[in-house]
């Protein structure tokens, strides 16, 4: 195998890598903020008063949530780009 089909082989498998890292790393906190969700919800049906409190905490929840998305983005790009 000469050196640029060892390039382009390695250039794909980047690709795939992070390809695979994205789309894992986009499961988790799909599942984690539908959950939380839903979960918060039928709190606020059980107890309409705590209403403001579930909401502020299941906003707080789902935005550390998504941080797992965002690293497996940057993580993603990084193996791209580097």
């Amino acid at each position: 195998m000469d050196v640029n089909a060892a390039a382009a082989m390695a250039d794909g498998l980047k690709a795939i890598g992070a390809g695979v890292c994205m789309g894992i790393g986009a499961i988790g906190p799909g599942i984690g903020e539908g959950i939380a969700v839903s979960k918060a919800l039928e709190a606020m049906a059980r107890q309409p008063e705590m209403a403001s409190t579930l909401r502020t905490n299941m906003i707080l929840g789902c935005a550390i949530a998504e941080t797992t998305g965002i690293y497996s983005l940057v993580v993603s790009l990084l193996l791209m780009f580097l």
